[in-house]
């Protein structure tokens, strides 16, 4: 049987990209796992790269790190994602990540102009939001997160 490669924080950071802190806070999290040398350096295995990665692109596309650890915690121990595991865990998310993703694109189209914020400020506003009526559909930027139909 072959030694297990462990990696030191340095190597886990810049080969994950991600900052030797916020590794700290994974750990501390229970999203990672490390394990320590007599001089109680942390030792990564290699395949907590593949963990991390699945928290990297899930927080960027708006998973909460609360519903990270509930997806990772799904996992049989110290078993990091395979595809087959991606896909069940992110069908969860397809519904949310779809309604982003309109949101997204309803900024992008409409960044320039009215976000019906209801500022009243802008002078477009007389004649898109007249008499702040989108105040009625809630609070915020009502034309990007509650468009009309």
């Amino acid at each position: 049987m072959s030694a297990v490669e462990l990696l030191t924080i340095g190597d886990v950071s810049a080969r994950s990209g991600v900052a030797q802190s916020a590794l700290r806070f994974y750990e501390r999290e229970g999203l990672i796992r490390s394990t320590r040398t007599t001089g109680n350096q942390r030792r990564y295995e290699r395949h907590e790269l593949r963990r991390i990665a699945f928290i990297r692109i899930a927080q960027q596309v708006g998973v909460s790190l609360d519903e990270i650890r509930a997806a990772l915690a799904t996992l049989p121990e110290n078993r990091t994602p395979t595809k087959a595991d991606w896909t069940r865990l992110s069908a969860r998310w397809r519904r949310k990540l779809e309604d982003r993703i309109k949101v997204m694109e309803r900024l992008r189209d409409q960044l320039t102009g009215c976000i019906g914020c209801g500022c009243l400020s802008l002078q477009r506003c007389t004649l898109i939001n007249p008499k702040d009526r989108l105040a009625t559909r809630g609070p915020g930027p009502q034309l990007i997160i509650n468009p009309p139909s």
